[in-house]
């Protein structure tokens, strides 16, 4: 933000605060997670959290580009990038990421959300903002997440419902997101909270995009 304002609704960093919400639940439910996998985890962020208590997770996304991000600060503990200030100006910075032991239990694998290779049952599953980014959302929620999730285990969806025809053929967007979601995850899933969790993307020094993410917090039925 510019200097001297802060970011509105009290914004904490987004990818972090969905790792937390996660073991924050698994803590209340006294659970002790062994494996977690970060769906669509971009450039690792919420991977990095979660394994600072879990002591496997696997991070899955599409792009290779994020994925060689992500590779780069687990083996390094940081990231040298350029950050857009305005036009064709840019700035040089270095992101710094967690420590190389840390960094040891994440890996960081290539993969179609929608066909996935067998990766087993995981205690903890984040899909953060990544219904409305598939060819087939009805397919994520009643099948792939099904299969990730051991019984007992915790799924944390978070989406602003932002359907585009890029990602998803109109005919398969869902109607009255929340409520389609609930009746095809219903059959294997419990809801067990649900909130507004708001973002800040940051196109270049002085434009910002305000977002409010549907967090929902999805217990694995036996």
């Amino acid at each position: 933000m510019p200097r001297g304002y802060r970011p509105p609704f009290g914004i904490n960093n987004f990818p972090k605060s969905c790792a937390d919400l996660l073991l924050s639940e698994a803590r209340h439910r006294k659970q002790n997670p062994r494996r977690a996998l970060d769906l669509g985890c971009a450039v690792g962020r919420s991977s990095f959290e979660l394994a600072r208590k879990v002591p496997e997770v696997v991070g899955i996304d599409f792009s290779q580009t994020f994925l060689r991000a992500a590779r780069a600060m687990a083996k390094s503990g940081f990231l040298r990038f350029s950050l857009k200030v305005e036009g064709n100006l840019r700035q040089n910075l270095k992101a710094r990421g967690p420590s190389r032991k840390l960094g040891k239990r994440v890996c960081f694998r290539a993969g179609d959300a929608l066909n996935l290779p067998r990766l087993g049952q995981f205690d903890l599953v984040l899909a953060a903002n990544l219904v409305d980014r598939v060819k087939d959302p009805k397919r994520l929620l009643r099948v792939v997440l099904p299969g990730l999730v051991r019984p007992g285990g915790l799924l944390l969806l978070t989406s602003p419902y932002t359907w585009s025809n890029e990602f998803t053929p109109p005919a398969r967007w869902l109607r009255d997101s929340f409520s389609s979601i609930r009746k095809f995850l219903s059959p294997s899933f419990r809801l067990i909270r649900r909130r507004d969790l708001p973002f800040l993307l940051r196109e270049h020094r002085r434009k910002f995009q305000l977002t409010f993410a549907d967090a929902t917090l999805w217990l694995r039925l036996p």
